[in-house]
């Protein structure tokens, strides 16, 4: 097998349910296969970060790291973790993973680095992660407009996207209804964004059937690393350049 053009990026997407890695090339190609490990519970630092090590340990070769965190990055501070454990609060991963892996990492939202993989780069386009919680990520014209915690704001009957549409929901209600209200709130985002384009992206999103609007895609489960690459852009599309 042909050596993969270097620099390698490590792309990590960690989940409330499980995290993935995977290696890309210089291009964002796939340069592995895609390893995975149930996220640890209670899903702490220590141990979600232990786990991280232990799947890149199945991947030699990389030059760099990308993660997707699920959860508010700002300037490279976790803000928000709540699908996590509390103790991310006001942690910097990237040095705690740099200390571990040896390598450079940068650190985004998981929404926003799976936007990075899947938007065209013209006009208003929308992310919506459907997993554990609910993730959204905002651009115009392939610009990251940052810190869009969707998930937390109200959808309907009180609730939020979060509370109506992520995992336990989904198991809880079954599918049908589930979907229903998938549609419901494309059907919302569409008017409220006047988005050329929204996404539906995550790891529940391969379970969306019902008929969706000529502006919905549901975008390919592999989004959230091959996204991983951008970070390392010059143009820093993430428009934090501490992020990192």
């Amino acid at each position: 097998m042909r050596a993969p053009r270097r620099p390698v990026t490590l792309a990590v997407d960690i989940g409330g349910t499980g995290i993935k890695l995977m290696l890309l090339d210089a291009s964002g190609r796939a340069a592995s296969e895609r390893v995975r490990e149930k996220t640890p519970q209670p899903a702490t630092p220590r141990a979600v970060l232990r786990t991280v090590a232990a799947l890149a340990a199945r991947l030699p070769g990389y030059d760099r790291v990308s993660v997707g965190f699920p959860g508010v990055v700002e300037e490279g501070v976790v803000r928000t973790a709540t699908n996590l454990h509390p103790a991310w609060i006001g942690l910097r991963p990237s040095e705690r993973l740099r200390g571990l892996l040896g390598k450079a990492v940068r650190v985004a939202n998981d929404a926003d680095v799976q936007g990075l993989g899947i938007v065209e780069g013209r006009g208003v386009e929308l992310v919506m992660t459907l997993g554990t919680g609910v993730g959204s990520a905002l651009f115009l014209d392939g610009r990251l407009i940052p810190n869009l915690e969707l998930g937390h704001h109200p959808f309907r009957r009180g609730r939020t996207y979060e509370q109506q549409l992520g995992d336990r929901t989904l198991k809880r209600v079954g599918h049908r209804r589930w979907n229903r209200r998938v549609r419901r709130a494309v059907d919302l985002l569409i008017q409220t964004f006047n988005c050329r384009r929204i996404y539906l992206g995550g790891g529940n999103a391969r379970l969306v059937t019902t008929s969706l609007p000529k502006q919905a895609r549901v975008a390919n489960n592999l989004a959230g690393l091959l996204g991983g690459i951008r970070l390392w852009d010059d143009a820093d599309p993430t428009g934090r350049r501490g992020a990192r």
